[in-house]
């Protein structure tokens, strides 16, 4: 009895010396590992980069949920044993199971030990995963900073471009304004002396196309200046027309209204008795309305429609407005 006791006093005592060795060398293998003071076969913590916090707050968490299972798992093999015991002293015949038992108990520290090996391979493993990610985003950061570099060079460049290029626009601008101001006048010279050649010119409007088949157009005009002022020829005599056409010279079967006839008087004091005339009155030939007026560049005729708004506002108004043609500073004035 004394030496089955004894027997299994000694199993027991055996049992935790051997879990509290496995405990004691799991510790000092897991924890010399990640010590900067580690033995042989660990690294140095001068050669290995620099473990992010995350990491080793990671493996910080493994080991302490380790050291927890052990020590839940060595509170439980107390329970057991002693379990064992109190069945040892009713159950004798148990004593071949209870060693199986025992020896379930030490393959199962083996296969921790195992997993213990397993999770610091996987450790290393997750080190090296982490310093190769390391690495390489600090080429892509290098790279990210050379091509950020190179942008603002880039951009530099075209600021100066830029710049010169402003410059260069402010400089054509103003030639380009000269040159407004040059064309501008040109243009203005150009209406003037337009004007000029027509000032002995009369636009008459309105004269049916079929009248010039049968008669010529000088003879058409003394017989219109005959019909609605016969003064005129009684005072000046013969009408004398240097040249009389119509425009534009080519017919348009598809226009409705009959061309134009531009007439030069030889004559300049007989042409402005015509045109006052016309203005007094409403001339009429063959009981066809014909309206007669200075003939001027196509410019100045443009000029004028944008009076016509003016022209019906001022009449609304009981005001009778024209315009004063000064050939002189080739220049037009509204006189109410």
């Amino acid at each position: 009895m004394r030496g089955t006791r004894a027997q299994t006093n000694m199993g027991r005592k055996e049992g935790v010396n051997l879990n509290k060795q496995q405990k004691q060398k799991k510790e000092t293998t897991i924890d010399s590992y990640y010590s900067p003071n580690g033995t042989e076969g660990e690294r140095s913590a001068n050669d290995k980069p620099e473990i992010p916090a995350n990491w080793i707050q990671a493996v910080e968490e493994l080991k302490t949920q380790l050291r927890e299972a052990e020590d839940n798992w060595e509170k439980n093999l107390k329970i057991k044993i002693s379990h064992l015991e109190t069945e040892a002293l009713k159950l004798k015949q148990e004593n071949s199971v209870l060693k199986a038992k025992i020896i379930q108990l030490e393959n199962e520290a083996k296969e921790m030990k195992d997993e213990a090996k397993e999770m610091k391979d996987e450790i290393k493993r997750m080190k090296d995963d982490l310093q190769r990610k390391s690495d390489q985003k600090e080429k892509d950061d290098q790279k990210a900073r050379d091509e950020i570099q190179s942008l603002r060079t880039r951009v530099k460049q075209l600021e100066s471009s830029d710049l010169t290029r402003q410059q260069d626009t402010i400089k054509q601008n103003k030639k380009n304004e000269k040159l407004e101001e040059n064309v501008k006048h040109l243009i203005h010279k150009t209406d003037d002396l337009e004007n000029r050649s027509k000032r002995d010119n009369l636009r008459i409007i309105g004269l049916p196309e079929d009248h010039d088949k049968r008669k010529s157009l000088d003879i058409i005009l003394e017989e219109i200046i005959k019909e609605n002022c016969p003064e005129i020829l009684e005072q000046e005599g013969k009408v004398e027309i240097e040249r009389i056409h119509r425009s534009p010279p080519v017919f348009n079967p598809q226009l409705t209204t009959p061309r134009n006839v531009i007439a030069k008087f030889k004559d300049n004091q007989m042409k402005e008795q015509v045109l006052q005339a016309a203005k007094k009155k409403t001339f009429r030939y063959h009981g066809n309305t014909v309206r007669i007026t200075q003939d001027l560049s196509a410019s100045t005729l443009k000029d004028r429609k944008a009076w016509n708004t003016i022209f019906r506002k001022a009449r609304e108004l009981g005001l009778q407005p024209r315009i004063k043609t000064d050939y002189i500073l080739t220049g037009e004035s509204m006189v109410i």
